[in-house]
């Protein structure tokens, strides 16, 4: 078992984003113009196939090469683990028990409570209670890396070499006509959020957008789309459609920072109208617009392309078409952007 599933288990640490699940990623393959099937003599090409199943056959590709990269990690340290042990003479769990299990500390109430102080927020449940397992996963994490660390040692001396490729990388086509941006319209990347004004992992990154606004300013720009989660969030439908009739105004991002800054999962039209006010809009025209066709039709279309991507969760974010879901660090975005950057010319 991994220390991440040992973390999750043990821990009882929860991952961030409103979904039922949260799939998406897809690449075009090298044959995008061969022919599967043709209908009164018309074609239909791989191209226009993977359009629309695209993301979900990219990430059951990328799974199947994650349990493939693992399995084939699995046999090579078994094999330099076996070669090493009739090199010693003695058997391979002989050798694991002596340069694995015997090196690895015990954890200590000291490495306990540290861990228990540094991840008490994500901890789900009594962290006090749960010190046992939290131990449990601890001294699994120490064996796990020992266990690396050998393997490592191992393959320095070894003439290992590795011929299995990843699947290509998808970068998903999203039209941004219209959509409202934050940051310089011509930056070289573009970061597109797909979210839900009652979702409160959509509320956390934030202040994380943000950052990254100020950090790579010039040369990052964010781009808003409506993903509500009706079933989670009745109400947040609503509330999109309350700040595209915003955005006609030219105060999205006013209307957009004060509906976050509230927390509340309120969307009437007393609501509403009093954020609208608080942000200075034409009152009369910001009703007639919430009440109107084009601004239900505006948000249904964000969200039926962000479920024709395979979203199913929120935040959901593309930066330059590269997925990345749920509430991430600053460093998960900083890392894909600065590889970004470095495709610039």
């Amino acid at each position: 078992m991994s220390v991440r599933t040992w973390m999750l288990i043990a821990a009882g640490l929860v991952l961030a984003g409103c979904a039922n699940s949260a799939p998406i990623a897809a690449q075009e393959s090298a044959g995008a113009d061969t022919v599967v099937a043709t209908v009164n003599g018309t074609p239909i090409t791989e191209r226009e196939l993977r359009r629309g199943v695209g993301g979900t056959l990219a990430k059951l590709e990328a799974e199947a090469y994650d349990v493939k990269r693992r399995h084939l990690d699995a046999l090579i340290a078994a094999r330099l683990i076996a070669a090493e042990a009739e090199r010693r003479g003695v058997t391979p769990e002989a050798l694991e028990a002596e340069e694995i299990e015997a090196r690895v500390e015990p954890v200590t109430e000291e490495e306990l409570s540290q861990f228990i102080a540094a991840n008490r927020a994500r901890i789900r449940g009594d962290a006090e209670t749960l010190r046992p397992q939290i131990r449990e996963f601890l001294a699994a994490r120490k064996l796990e890396e020992r266990r690396e660390a050998f393997v490592e040692s191992l393959r320095a001396s070894a003439d290992v070499s590795i011929s299995l490729t990843p699947p290509e990388e998808f970068r998903a086509e999203i039209d941004v006509e219209g959509a409202p941006v934050r940051g310089a319209v011509d930056a070289p990347v573009t970061i597109v959020e797909f979210s839900d004004f009652h979702c409160p992992y959509c509320r956390r990154v934030q202040p994380t957008l943000l950052q990254l606004l100020d950090r790579y300013e010039g040369r990052v720009r964010l781009v808003y789309k409506h993903l509500p989660l009706d079933a989670l969030h009745p109400e947040a439908r609503q509330a999109s459609r309350a700040s595209w009739c915003a955005m006609q105004q030219g105060r999205f991002w006013e209307f957009h920072d004060e509906v976050y800054a509230s927390g509340s999962s309120d969307a009437s039209d007393e609501a509403m109208g009093a954020v609208a006010a608080k942000v200075g809009l034409d009152m009369a025209a910001f009703r007639a617009c919430l009440s109107s066709r084009e601004a239900a039709a505006a948000v249904d279309r964000d969200a039926a392309q962000g479920e024709a991507l395979g979203l199913t969760g929120t935040p959901g974010f593309f930066i330059n078409g590269r997925e990345l879901t749920g509430a991430q660090p600053f460093e998960a975005f900083a890392r894909i952007i600065e590889e970004e950057l470095g495709r610039e010319p």
